[in-house]
């Protein structure tokens, strides 16, 4: 039975009894959330797997370094565990040698400029996931539910009533897609499967781990949720063309690209939004559009869909993307912002044409005013969208809000304030460059201090592939640890709410979620995880991935 009464202190201290780098481990000194907790009693197998896995803390790391290498000292070793679990997902075996051959401060520069990596691995276990090179086109065209399926699920559902139960109606999903299954390539599950697995093995595999990193948190920060509509079908052009290649670059040109991209026009209903007093013809137009998509009403929206003004993205372009919610901006704010996008659209991705393209005559334009700046019409009036854009991310606000995530992701739930202040600094000075203000952050004192370090509790996410990293583990088919991220209440682009998973302790620290964490480590250690082998020699060399301190980074 584990026991453990809660010493997670504020200022994020780890503890004197353990260690990701092998000290001894006393359960009953290890913190993990408030009170007690417990585990009911495991069968003699499971008994023999967790200790295993809490037997390998008290292997000294120095053991698996080379006997001809300099004897390195606890602090240097400290150091650089300490960089694996913020700037990768946890150190692999070897790891630890690997960044002492090559220096830490060199290794962070290398993960600071990821194209500098080589990175064959990566491409070899992503080959198999053929949705990953489609279009959002040619995936809507292979994958979408057949017209006459659709039809067949909606009569089912007025035939089952509004009393059916979710298992009636999935099982009717179930019947009908076996029905139609030989007509399509897949079905629109196997494409988000296909990108909750390819996110999983890029984390595990990828050379390239803060480039893993950062666009985790972007896809985060601008999230967007595959279970609406087509998104499905657009996120993989979504993190392909639109996070990736900015993930290093001007925030400005990030943001930009987001507000272009249809997975956000059609998540926050922008690509609906239109002028209330714009010409019928267009706005017939628009809902024709509207029935490929078939978007379903979102609640509080029906009075704003009426009149043809959607305040969705606006809103959440300056709450969640830039400005931040106490960023200086008013509800009427929100209001000119959704009239400067109003226009802001997209095609049918059938037609085979770029997604994206303004529509002028949908457009409102009135006079505008943003945070007190004037915003003229030109053209046909897309300069509105881009002007908000430019003062949004050039605002001093947005540089702060920025720059205080960053560096929660990086060193603390409640980040320094010297350091968020140096970052968005340097977020004003280099005109919002990324990879100068995340540098800011890595090289600074406060990123190394030992307050700093095992201050954050992992997300799922984090631990689930920290934890295959670290036991040498070989992922064949990642459905399985997807599935077991699901149960552990982070399933990969699911996410509904706009504002994205949580990466504070108090999101993911509870009883089951600890004993979720607990059972995955056991199954890890005993084979028992569908797509994954591990070898029983190598997990013993890992550090307990059941205990306290693993999960912590």
């Amino acid at each position: 039975m584990w026991e453990g009464k809660s010493a997670i202190c504020s200022h994020g201290s780890h503890y004197p009894d353990v260690s990701p780098i092998g000290r001894s481990f006393n359960p009953r000194q290890a913190a993990w959330s408030k009170g007690i907790v417990r585990k009911t009693p495991t069968s003699p197998s499971r008994r023999s797997a967790l200790l295993a896995l809490t037997v390998a803390v008290a292997v000294p790391a120095v053991a698996l370094a080379s006997k001809k290498a300099p004897v390195p000292t606890a602090e240097e070793d400290a150091l650089i565990t300490h960089a694996l679990n913020r700037l990768a997902f946890g150190p692999r075996p070897g790891d630890l040698d690997r960044v002492r051959a090559i220096g830490l401060d060199k290794w962070i520069d290398l993960q600071l400029h990821p194209d500098r990596i080589p990175d064959p691995a990566v491409g070899a276990h992503l080959a198999p996931l053929r949705t990953l090179r489609l279009s959002t086109g040619d995936l809507v065209a292979r994958y979408e539910i057949p017209p006459e399926a659709r039809k067949e699920i909606q009569a089912k559902r007025a035939e089952l009533g509004e009393n059916a139960s979710e298992d009636q109606m999935r099982e009717a999903r179930r019947e009908f897609m076996r029905k139609y299954r030989g007509e399509m390539d897949g079905t629109p599950q196997d494409v988000v499967q296909e990108l909750q697995s390819a996110k999983i093995l890029r984390a595990v595999y990828s050379e390239r781990q803060l480039d893993e990193v950062m666009a985790d948190f972007w896809l985060n920060h601008f999230n967007v949720f595959a279970g609406k509509g087509p998104v499905k079908f657009m996120i993989g052009e979504y993190e392909r063309d639109v996070i990736r290649p900015h993930a290093w670059g001007r925030f400005e040109d990030l943001l930009r690209s987001t507000a272009e991209s249809p997975a956000m026009l059609f998540y926050l209903d922008n690509w609906l939004s239109a002028d209330p007093n714009a010409q019928p013809m267009a706005l017939r137009g628009r809902a024709r559009r509207g029935r490929f998509f078939a978007p379903p009403p979102a609640a509080g929206q029906g009075q704003a869909r009426k009149r043809g003004l959607n305040e969705n993205y606006a809103r959440e372009i300056m709450e969640l993307h830039t400005l931040g919610v106490d960023g200086g901006y008013t509800q009427k704010d929100v209001t000119e912002v959704a009239r400067c996008f109003t226009g802001w659209t997209m095609r049918n991705p059938r037609q085979g044409q770029p997604q994206f393209f303004f529509n002028d005559r949908i457009h409102d334009r009135g006079d505008k005013v943003v945070l007190g700046h004037r915003i003229v019409t030109k053209g046909g009036g897309k300069n509105e969208g881009d002007e908000v854009i430019h003062l949004l991310a050039t605002h001093p606000s947005t540089a702060r809000f920025l720059s205080y995530k960053l560096a929660r992701r990086f060193v603390a739930d409640e980040p320094p304030k010297s350091l968020v202040d140096r970052a968005a600094e340097t977020f004003r000075r280099t005109d919002g460059d990324i990879r100068a203000v995340v540098k800011t952050i890595v090289t600074s004192p406060e990123f190394d201090s030992p307050a700093a370090r095992a201050a954050k509790i992992k997300t799922p996410f984090e631990f689930v592939v920290s934890a295959v990293r670290a036991s040498g583990a070989e992922v064949d088919d990642a459905r399985g640890l997807a599935g077991r991220l699901a149960s552990m209440g982070m399933p990969l682009y699911q996410q509904q709410p706009p504002t994205g998973y949580k990466d504070t302790a108090d999101a993911w620290v509870s009883t089951s979620g600890l004993l979720a964490r607990l059972n995955l480590a056991l199954d890890l250690a005993a084979g028992k995880v569908r797509g994954v082998s591990t070898d029983p020699a190598r997990v013993v060399s890992a550090p307990a991935l059941g205990s306290p301190a693993f999960q912590r980074r």
